[in-house]
């Protein structure tokens, strides 16, 4: 039977099958520490079977477009954070300070890897420099996001010690990551025949850490604290955002005379942010209570991401 076009994505499916799930039996006491020692293992076994996976190759083939990249890390870590920091006066008067934490956090995150690959495939933009410029741009996350978390958030009355979370980044997600690409000769073959499985170990470690985060914010009362007038206004800046980031990362191809292809790569890996990252990063660099509260933000952007850049990457693909 053919899918409804209605119908949200499996992975965001199960995302809120997990809220609700989380939302109706919480993980609580001894359980709640089970799940939370488990999520950190099966965050450093996400970060090693990325590092497995992924081809130098593909890496070298795009690293010789260099204002392409550069282009693209300067939209992901510099202009989405000075929009959301630029923008604190009206988002205040429509989130609480803790969804504010939430939407400063979706700023300084890296771009996906493989949605951006994705629709830059779809769109017949240039595929090779796609994998360089997401990639590349998720390696640099690890080290710069908690140092702009540091830098963006610690001023809106947050308090991290940026030593800290770069400690915890490269125990917890770069040293399985470095190990998983010392060891691709060996597991390459091994990876590309269970591509399937792998993407489902992927999804489980994401799902994991949302429904602990989720257990420990609603046993603090989350969704006594959310209407869902407040959902609502969460949805509306998510789609501004994201037409402010796409219309100026269209603007910015053209103006530095970016071929059609180029700006195509340009448009998906610059707008967008990646819960894959996001998530476990979430859980290393903020206190376990908030850390649900600090998702939501990400959640929704992440599905409207989607499907807004679906839609761009059939209009491109008829150019």
């Amino acid at each position: 039977m053919k899918r409804p076009r209605f119908l949200p994505d499996n992975m965001t499916l199960l995302l809120l099958s997990v809220v609700l799930l989380a939302s109706i039996f919480p993980a609580k006491g001894q359980a709640a520490t089970a799940f939370d020692y488990l999520s950190t293992g099966m965050i450093a076994l996400l970060f090693f079977m990325h590092g497995a996976r992924l081809s130098r190759e593909a890496v070298i083939a795009g690293i010789t477009h260099w204002r392409l990249h550069l282009l693209v890390l300067t939209v992901t870590f510099a202009v989405f954070p000075l929009l959301g920091v630029t923008l604190k006066p009206v988002l205040l008067h429509l989130v609480t300070p803790e969804l504010y934490v939430g939407i400063l956090f979706l700023c300084v995150l890296p771009s996906t890897v493989q949605s951006s690959i994705a629709f830059t495939a779809v769109a017949r933009g240039n595929v090779p420099a796609a994998v360089c410029s997401a990639s590349a741009s998720n390696l640099i996350g690890l080290f710069l996001t908690p140092l702009l978390v540091s830098l963006v958030i610690v001023v809106q009355g947050e308090h991290h010690s940026s030593l800290d979370a770069m400690l915890k980044i490269v125990y917890q997600l770069l040293l399985p990551f470095v190990a998983g690409q010392i060891l691709r000769p060996w597991l390459q073959a091994w990876t590309e025949k269970r591509a399937s499985t792998l993407k489902m170990v992927d999804q489980s470690s994401i799902l994991l850490v949302v429904y602990v985060a989720f257990s420990e914010a609603v046993v603090q009362g989350l969704w006594h604290q959310l209407p869902p007038l407040m959902l609502l206004s969460l949805l509306v800046i998510s789609g501004v955002m994201l037409a402010i980031i796409m219309v100026l990362i269209t603007f910015a191809s053209r103006r530095f005379g970016f071929s059609k292809e180029d700006e195509i790569t340009i448009f998906f890996c610059g707008s967008k942010k990646s819960l894959a990252s996001g998530v476990p990063m979430a859980k290393v660099l903020f206190a376990s209570g908030s850390v649900g509260m600090v998702l939501l933000p990400l959640m929704l952007f992440h599905q409207l991401q989607l499907m807004v850049c679906a839609v761009m990457a059939q209009r491109y693909a008829k150019r």
